[in-house]
């Protein structure tokens, strides 16, 4: 309980009283415009995160009974949050709908650091534990940046502990030989080419527009690519994440 009250104070810290539900203007299609449909794109293209859980389901649901883990499960479930979050940011798009979007993604991206590291690499409790501290510690880090009154890269500096997690254990699996190095070396590419159309979503939103539809920006490639990406790493630790298993897909 003492956790909780912490968290709380330091989350009315962050964000005064009355304050959850100011609107935030932070992409290329929504502008100035706080209306709910503002960035129909952006909103929308959160479907695919839904269709990558489903897909990743149906893996799962037709795999052995030695694959059909709880924690990948629990995966899963975890994007199709993802995209919801997501949704709810993109429509309502003031602070606490923020949070409902970005928390998922950080959860996520810790289980899968930790389950990259126990089960692909094969670290045990305490290297494991060891390595996800320094990747917390990265992501916390990266994410204080500040280039100026902005964070660097339009926020998306945040991501790159992630980006360099990923290309380094498919690097150390590729030369372990591990099946699933190809899934996690390929899913660190498919991230970088979506971190930087987050990264210029507004620097090139005058070059996106279309016609009388205006300018849509490049966020939507951000959120169909890393539906790839998670389906990718979903997909892998389901095939590859327990030795007793046998490949299908």
């Amino acid at each position: 309980m003492d956790q909780l009250q912490e968290l709380a104070t330091w989350l009315d810290a962050q964000i005064p009283p009355g304050r959850w539900h100011d609107k935030i203007y932070s992409y290329c299609e929504r502008a100035g415009d706080g209306s709910f449909w503002a960035e129909p794109l952006n909103a929308w293209s959160n479907g695919a995160f839904h269709i990558a859980a489903l897909m990743a389901f149906v893996i799962w649901l037709t795999a052995p009974a030695s694959r059909r883990g709880a924690f990948e499960l629990f995966l899963i479930v975890l994007v199709f949050v993802i995209g919801t979050g997501s949704f709810l940011f993109h429509t309502l798009a003031n602070r606490w709908s923020a949070i409902a979007d970005v928390a998922p993604i950080g959860i996520f991206m810790l289980l899968y650091i930790a389950y990259a590291l126990k089960r692909f690499v094969g670290l045990g409790w305490g290297l494991t534990i060891l390595g996800l501290a320094a990747f917390s510690t990265a992501l916390w880090q990266a994410g204080q940046l500040r280039c100026g009154p902005t964070l660097c890269l339009a926020g998306s500096v945040a991501y790159l502990p992630a980006l360099a997690a990923l290309l380094i254990i498919g690097v150390v699996l590729a030369l372990k030989r591990h099946p699933a190095w190809r899934s996690i070396l390929g899913g660190g590419v498919v991230f970088a080419v979506s971190l930087t159309l987050r990264t210029f979503d507004k620097a090139w939103c005058a070059q996106t527009a279309l016609g009388d539809f205006g300018r849509i920006g490049t966020h939507i490639g951000w959120h169909i690519l890393n539906a790839i990406l998670l389906f990718i790493l979903l997909r892998a630790a389901i095939l590859h994440g327990r030795p007793t298993a046998t490949a299908r897909w």
